[in-house]
């Protein structure tokens, strides 16, 4: 995974996770990647500071596809402090953004929890009522979906509250 500091053509700044940098410029290429702020899909990678972390001491994070349940299995809670901690240091009006967009995931999509892949592939080939699904999957099994063609968005799912 990969993040980009990101800047559309009106000049707001916001930043991203992908797979790696091919992932990046394909969607760029599409005009897939939008502003957080206002949607603009002229956006290009601004300059970033590297982010360094101290060897040995780094632990696997669960990638989050879609979004994550509201109550959180232990294993998730160091992926959702790492979130609020970054949530911290956002910009106010990125965060009411990504805040919103959670609101309107939960209003309207069904919480699958850790059986996200699962369910996302019983929708793709007809086994189950096509609907809008959110949870949390590993990084293989979001590569396995997208290598079948299994369409699904990643988004930072920043906590509630300050």
């Amino acid at each position: 995974m990969i993040l980009y500091r990101l800047r559309c053509s009106k000049g707001h700044e916001f930043e991203s996770w992908f797979k790696d940098s091919k992932t990046y410029e394909r969607q760029e290429k599409k005009s897939l990647v939008g502003c957080a702020v206002c949607g603009d899909a002229k956006v290009t990678r601004a300059p970033m500071a590297p982010r360094l972390s101290k060897r040995g001491k780094s632990e696997p994070v669960e990638v989050t596809a879609n979004a994550a349940p509201a109550a959180a299995a232990p294993g998730q809670q160091h992926q959702q402090q790492q979130m609020a901690a970054l949530a911290s240091k956002m910009p106010r009006e990125l965060r009411e953004a990504l805040l919103k967009v959670r609101a309107e995931v939960e209003k309207n999509c069904e919480p699958v929890g850790d059986r996200f892949a699962e369910e996302a592939r019983k929708i793709h080939y007809g086994e189950s009522d096509k609907r809008g699904i959110y949870g949390q999957t590993t990084e293989e099994e979001a590569t396995a979906l997208a290598e079948e063609g299994i369409e699904f968005g990643r988004l930072p799912w920043i906590p509630r509250g300050n």
